[in-house]
């Protein structure tokens, strides 16, 4: 997912399955408060992590992929099923305190809306052109660490959290505009600027999030993007965008994923079974990044094969 959200990088300490838990509320045995800063920050990591430090968590996610296009109406391009596996490790700053950095990947396959099948290739309705499909598969996708003191010194806030009744809502929304790996040198003239929004929508029970004893807690969650097309479309800068629509779940493991998810990894992505490691230094991949490297190492090839 993303990715899904935003993502990002840093070392970081790990502590042999260690659980960082709010000390203020674990010690007084009060439910843990939004408002304060290290209770906010262990809200968030229950949120996204596993039972404790080095534990992996998957979530999961699935949904519909449609073209929005002015002047015509809207199409179901795609099904898609998505995972993303993570484990938090816990970092210490003499100023900050002590927080949390996630580390994770993620694949989303996108299949024959008719069949459910993963598709490998695609009859593009608006091109005519037949290309190979490129599922999402990001690793990395790692997140800046967290602490309960933000770096201007003041408290570790949750983007927005509403309670009602015993559930708790917590949206965050992503606006994306940044250079695009595969536009040129001039976007601030020209644009093609890689432009999207992420929407992440979680759904939680108070009365397991908020409980000092609880060791995590697992969401359900809606995921929106919009975006431009994907480049393995080939749409050649057509007006249009591409809008996914999907809700899951954290779940208890990787085994509960569905079968076309495990089926595709054990296939073709078996690293995707286990999160990256707690100090993992690359930068974050995106489908724009992994295209442009697929497609320089083509163009490399093909040229050192018509040099021979």
């Amino acid at each position: 997912m993303k990715k899904l959200y935003g993502a990002a990088i840093l070392g970081a300490l790990i502590l042999g399955g260690a659980f960082f838990s709010a000390p203020d509320a674990m010690a007084k045995g009060k439910m843990l408060d939004p408002a304060n800063g290290a209770d906010a920050l262990e809200i968030m990591k229950r949120t996204q992590c596993g039972e404790a430090d080095g534990v992996p968590a998957v979530y999961h996610w699935a949904g519909n992929v449609y073209s929005r296009i002015a002047g015509e109406p809207d199409r179901l391009l795609f099904k898609g099923e998505g995972m993303n596996i993570r484990q938090c490790v816990r970092v210490e700053d003499p100023v900050r305190g002590v927080g949390y950095r996630q580390v994770s990947r993620e694949v989303m396959l996108y299949l024959d809306p008719k069949t459910g099948k993963v598709l490998r290739r695609w009859d593009n309705p608006f091109t005519g052109e037949n290309v190979e499909v490129m599922q999402i598969a990001n690793d990395p996708v790692n997140s800046r660490p967290s602490y309960p003191k933000n770096a201007d010194g003041s408290d570790y806030s949750l983007p927005e959290l509403r309670q009602q009744g015993d559930w708790l809502f917590m949206p965050v929304e992503v606006p994306l505009f940044y250079h695009n790996v595969l536009a040129g040198d001039y976007q601030d003239f020209v644009g093609n600027k890689y432009h999207a929004m992420e929407i992440f929508d979680f759904t939680m029970r108070a009365s397991e999030i908020l409980d000092p004893k609880s060791k995590t807690a697992y969401p359900s969650i809606s995921w929106v993007r919009i975006s431009d097309w994907m480049p393995w479309m080939k749409m050649r800068g057509r007006q249009g965008q591409m809008v996914f629509n999907a809700m899951g779940a954290k779940l208890k493991n990787f085994d509960e994923l569905p079968s076309v998810l495990k089926d595709e990894i054990k296939l073709n992505y078996p690293e995707y079974t286990s999160p990256p490691p707690g100090d993992d230094p690359r930068p974050n991949e995106t489908t724009w990044t992994v295209f442009k490297k697929m497609i320089d190492a083509d163009r490399a090839k093909k040229k050192e094969a018509a040099g021979k």
